[in-house]
Protein backbone atom coordinates (compact mmCIF):
# COMPACT_ATOMS: atom_id res chain seq x y z
CA UNK A 1 0.00 0.00 0.00
CA UNK A 2 1.44 3.44 -0.90
CA UNK A 3 2.53 5.68 1.96
CA UNK A 4 -0.09 8.33 1.02
CA UNK A 5 -2.85 5.75 1.49
CA UNK A 6 -1.62 4.98 5.03
CA UNK A 7 -1.77 8.70 5.81
CA UNK A 8 -5.39 8.83 4.68
CA UNK A 9 -6.38 5.62 6.45
CA UNK A 10 -7.66 7.35 9.64
CA UNK A 11 -9.77 9.69 7.50
CA UNK A 12 -11.12 6.83 5.41
CA UNK A 13 -11.92 4.76 8.50
CA UNK A 14 -13.50 7.75 10.23
CA UNK A 15 -15.65 8.51 7.21
CA UNK A 16 -16.66 4.86 6.98
CA UNK A 17 -17.64 4.82 10.65
CA UNK A 18 -19.61 8.04 10.23
CA UNK A 19 -21.49 6.70 7.22
CA UNK A 20 -22.18 3.39 8.94
CA UNK A 21 -23.39 5.18 12.07
CA UNK A 22 -25.62 7.47 10.02
CA UNK A 23 -27.10 4.54 8.13
CA UNK A 24 -27.72 2.70 11.41
CA UNK A 25 -29.32 5.75 12.99
CA UNK A 26 -31.54 6.23 9.94
CA UNK A 27 -32.65 2.62 9.94
CA UNK A 28 -33.13 2.71 13.71
CA UNK A 29 -35.35 5.78 13.46
CA UNK A 30 -37.32 4.16 10.67
CA UNK A 31 -37.85 1.08 12.81
CA UNK A 32 -39.06 3.25 15.72
CA UNK A 33 -41.49 5.05 13.44
CA UNK A 34 -42.72 1.76 11.99
CA UNK A 35 -43.29 0.31 15.47
CA UNK A 36 -45.13 3.43 16.61
CA UNK A 37 -47.45 3.30 13.61
CA UNK A 38 -48.09 -0.42 14.11
CA UNK A 39 -48.84 0.13 17.81
CA UNK A 40 -51.32 2.92 17.24
CA UNK A 41 -53.01 0.99 14.41
CA UNK A 42 -53.43 -1.95 16.80
CA UNK A 43 -54.76 0.40 19.48
CA UNK A 44 -57.29 1.84 17.03
CA UNK A 45 -58.36 -1.66 15.99
CA UNK A 46 -59.04 -2.46 19.64
CA UNK A 47 -61.11 0.73 19.91
CA UNK A 48 -63.04 -0.36 16.82
CA UNK A 49 -63.57 -3.90 18.10
CA UNK A 50 -65.09 -2.70 21.37
CA UNK A 51 -67.01 0.16 19.77
CA UNK A 52 -68.65 -2.24 17.32
CA UNK A 53 -70.06 -4.28 20.21
CA UNK A 54 -71.40 -1.18 21.92
CA UNK A 55 -72.56 0.50 18.73
CA UNK A 56 -74.49 -2.57 17.65
CA UNK A 57 -76.45 -2.45 20.89
CA UNK A 58 -76.83 1.34 20.91
CA UNK A 59 -78.20 1.29 17.34
CA UNK A 60 -80.53 -1.66 18.04
CA UNK A 61 -78.63 -3.83 15.55
CA UNK A 62 -77.69 -6.32 18.27
CA UNK A 63 -79.59 -7.37 21.38
CA UNK A 64 -78.57 -5.65 24.58
CA UNK A 65 -76.30 -7.84 26.71
CA UNK A 66 -75.36 -6.20 29.99
CA UNK A 67 -72.25 -8.34 30.50
CA UNK A 68 -70.91 -7.80 26.97
CA UNK A 69 -71.70 -4.09 27.16
CA UNK A 70 -69.89 -3.69 30.46
CA UNK A 71 -66.86 -5.64 29.20
CA UNK A 72 -66.59 -3.67 25.96
CA UNK A 73 -67.08 -0.34 27.74
CA UNK A 74 -64.49 -1.21 30.38
CA UNK A 75 -62.04 -2.24 27.65
CA UNK A 76 -62.70 1.00 25.81
CA UNK A 77 -62.16 3.06 28.95
CA UNK A 78 -58.91 1.23 29.70
CA UNK A 79 -57.66 1.81 26.16
CA UNK A 80 -58.58 5.50 26.27
CA UNK A 81 -56.82 5.92 29.62
CA UNK A 82 -53.54 4.42 28.38
CA UNK A 83 -50.58 6.71 27.81
CA UNK A 84 -50.23 6.76 24.04
CA UNK A 85 -47.37 9.24 23.82
CA UNK A 86 -44.97 6.68 22.32
CA UNK A 87 -47.36 6.10 19.40
CA UNK A 88 -47.02 9.65 18.10
CA UNK A 89 -43.34 10.04 17.27
CA UNK A 90 -42.09 12.74 14.93
CA UNK A 91 -41.96 11.52 11.38
CA UNK A 92 -44.92 9.14 11.71
CA UNK A 93 -47.47 11.39 10.04
CA UNK A 94 -49.36 11.06 6.77
CA UNK A 95 -46.24 11.79 4.75
CA UNK A 96 -45.74 8.02 5.10
CA UNK A 97 -47.94 5.65 3.15
CA UNK A 98 -48.74 3.60 6.28
CA UNK A 99 -50.08 6.57 8.24
CA UNK A 100 -53.23 8.64 8.18
CA UNK A 101 -52.07 10.80 11.08
CA UNK A 102 -52.60 14.45 10.18
CA UNK A 103 -49.48 16.59 10.78
CA UNK A 104 -51.66 18.85 12.99
CA UNK A 105 -51.20 16.24 15.72
CA UNK A 106 -47.70 17.63 16.17
CA UNK A 107 -48.42 21.30 15.41
CA UNK A 108 -51.55 21.42 17.59
CA UNK A 109 -50.54 19.06 20.36
CA UNK A 110 -52.74 20.87 22.90
CA UNK A 111 -55.83 20.40 20.74
CA UNK A 112 -54.94 16.77 20.11
CA UNK A 113 -54.46 16.21 23.86
CA UNK A 114 -57.92 17.69 24.48
CA UNK A 115 -59.42 15.18 22.05
CA UNK A 116 -57.61 12.29 23.75
CA UNK A 117 -58.84 13.52 27.15
CA UNK A 118 -62.40 13.89 25.83
CA UNK A 119 -62.38 10.26 24.71
CA UNK A 120 -61.00 9.13 28.06
CA UNK A 121 -63.73 11.02 29.94
CA UNK A 122 -66.55 9.89 27.66
CA UNK A 123 -65.34 6.29 27.77
CA UNK A 124 -65.14 6.31 31.57
CA UNK A 125 -68.67 7.71 31.74
CA UNK A 126 -69.86 4.97 29.36
CA UNK A 127 -68.11 2.27 31.39
CA UNK A 128 -69.90 3.46 34.51
CA UNK A 129 -73.36 2.78 33.02
CA UNK A 130 -73.06 0.43 30.01
CA UNK A 131 -73.95 -2.69 32.01
CA UNK A 132 -76.91 -1.04 33.71
CA UNK A 133 -79.49 -0.93 30.91
CA UNK A 134 -79.85 -0.13 27.21
CA UNK A 135 -81.16 3.41 27.75
CA UNK A 136 -78.10 4.30 29.85
CA UNK A 137 -75.76 2.77 27.28
CA UNK A 138 -77.42 4.73 24.47
CA UNK A 139 -77.23 8.01 26.39
CA UNK A 140 -73.54 7.57 27.21
CA UNK A 141 -72.56 6.20 23.79
CA UNK A 142 -73.25 9.46 21.95
CA UNK A 143 -70.45 11.47 23.60
CA UNK A 144 -67.99 8.65 22.86
CA UNK A 145 -68.91 8.76 19.19
CA UNK A 146 -68.66 12.55 19.19
CA UNK A 147 -65.17 12.46 20.70
CA UNK A 148 -64.03 9.85 18.16
CA UNK A 149 -65.48 11.88 15.32
CA UNK A 150 -63.94 15.13 16.54
CA UNK A 151 -60.50 13.60 16.64
CA UNK A 152 -60.90 11.96 13.23
CA UNK A 153 -62.15 15.19 11.63
CA UNK A 154 -59.23 17.23 12.93
CA UNK A 155 -56.35 14.80 13.19
CA UNK A 156 -56.82 12.01 10.65
CA UNK A 157 -56.35 12.27 6.91
CA UNK A 158 -59.40 11.04 5.04
CA UNK A 159 -59.21 8.20 2.54
CA UNK A 160 -59.59 9.38 -1.01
Amino acid sequence: MPKATYARLPTILGLGALLTGTAFAGSHMSEDVEKAIEARHAHMQLYSFNLSTLGGMAQDKAPYDATAAAQAANNLAALAAMDQTAYWVDGSDSSLEESRANPEIWTDSAGFAEQVDALATASADLAAVAGTDLASLKAAFGPVGQSCGGCHRNYRVRNN
